[in-house]
């Protein structure tokens, strides 16, 4: 990733869409561009014009908190974009030599995978950084049953690539959205992710979508919400998600999605697991067949 033009394009982005009006800021005469000027957010920033055209120009090198707290604010930042903002600082401060320490290689934990396993009626599973999906237990496997058709399983890949995607998630515009805002954000954090920057460059050379997405520049982190799914053998459920960042491991996160009891989304659950369990009795058939 160049560290200057991904400060650069992410400040610009966010000063082009707050309108002088929305920042109470007077307006004279004829404005060519929307958005506000570099000297207004100057101004809302309380820093001269020089010192933040030097910031939009990717220079973050040797920013105080203070300041980055002040352009967090002139810009309207919501809480992941000022975090995107301080990644984008720390990765602009960083010596050369831990920036490009490689990450180290996740791998799922016997008691990681015990504890999604145990979540029976649960769809779970462990990614990563990349939306690889590293370890699920049988209900995710099913709900994502096309997903892991693919090696490795990646809910982006599969997002941007597999024209399914677009039954699977009925929402598919906001999944896209929040996909791409997420990989955004991780590129900041691991600027020098071999892996993750050679994801990105495939999806914007094979995906017309991402690549618009991409340029927009906004970030996004998954916490909770809902999810709709349109699932090829169950039909329509709408789950509640969490998504749950493990500590000890750097990079991995647990995805769990669930539904309220006596919901249509529990019955959904339940027919899902039905179906999964007929599945594996049918492979394990047909794989004692060809044994004989």
């Amino acid at each position: 990733m160049d560290k200057r033009a991904e400060v650069s394009a992410f400040l610009r982005s966010r000063r082009g869409r707050i309108s002088p009006e929305q920042a109470g800021v007077p307006v004279y005469g004829h404005r060519r561009v929307p958005g506000l000027r570099r000297s207004e957010v100057a101004m809302l920033a309380g820093v001269s014009v020089e010192y933040y055209t030097r910031l939009e120009r990717g220079n973050l090198g040797g920013v105080s908190d203070s300041v980055l707290d002040a352009l967090a604010q002139a810009l309207r930042l919501d809480d992941t974009e000022r975090e995107h903002l301080y990644a984008l600082a720390r990765a602009a401060n960083a010596s050369p030599a831990r920036a490009r320490r490689r990450p180290r290689k996740a791998e799922v934990r016997p008691s990681v995978l015990r504890l999604i396993e145990g979540l029976h009626d649960q769809p779970a599973y462990v990614r990563n950084n990349r939306m690889d999906i590293l370890a699920a237990n049988p209900l995710a496997r099913a709900l994502l049953c096309e997903v892991f058709e693919q090696e490795p399983a990646n809910t982006c890949r599969f997002v941007f690539l597999d024209p399914r995607a677009t039954r699977l998630y009925p929402d598919w515009e906001r999944v896209a959205r929040e996909g791409v805002g997420v990989l955004r954000v991780e590129v900041a954090k691991n600027p020098y992710d071999r892996e993750l920057s050679n994801m990105i460059g495939e999806l914007s050379a094979r995906s017309d979508a991402f690549r618009t997405l991409w340029g927009a520049h906004d970030v996004h982190t998954f916490t909770e919400g809902t999810k709709r799914f349109h699932h090829p053998a169950v039909g329509e459920m709408e789950l509640v998600h969490e998504s749950l960042d493990l500590p000890g491991d750097p990079g991995l996160s647990i995805t769990v999605y669930s539904a309220a009891p006596d919901t249509p989304a529990a019955d959904a659950l339940k027919l899902l697991a039905s179906w999964a369990a007929s599945q594996d009795r049918d492979a394990a058939a047909s794989r004692s067949d060809a044994e004989r």
